[in-house]
């Protein structure tokens, strides 16, 4: 892991075409603006993992215990 130091309007480089910029420090708070293409997804860690562990649990849901009235999507 790189630690760096940074103060507000100074910015970092990740890869050729991610650009993170410290906006704001204040007290224990870090505001950050993230610069990155559409391709590339930026998510908060938090939710990042509790999507991936709903999409873990409905992968693994047993279909028969579905309700049967669930609408049908054809």
């Amino acid at each position: 892991m790189l630690i760096i130091t940074r103060r507000p309007g100074e910015k970092l480089m990740v890869g050729d075409d991610v650009v993170i910029e410290v906006i704001e420090v204040s007290g224990s708070s870090v505001r950050i603006g993230i610069a990155a293409p559409k391709s590339i997804p930026v998510y908060r860690e938090e939710i990042y993992t509790a999507v991936k562990e709903e999409n873990t649990a409905a992968a693994a849901a047993d279909i028969a215990q579905l309700p049967d009235d669930l609408p049908s999507t054809t």
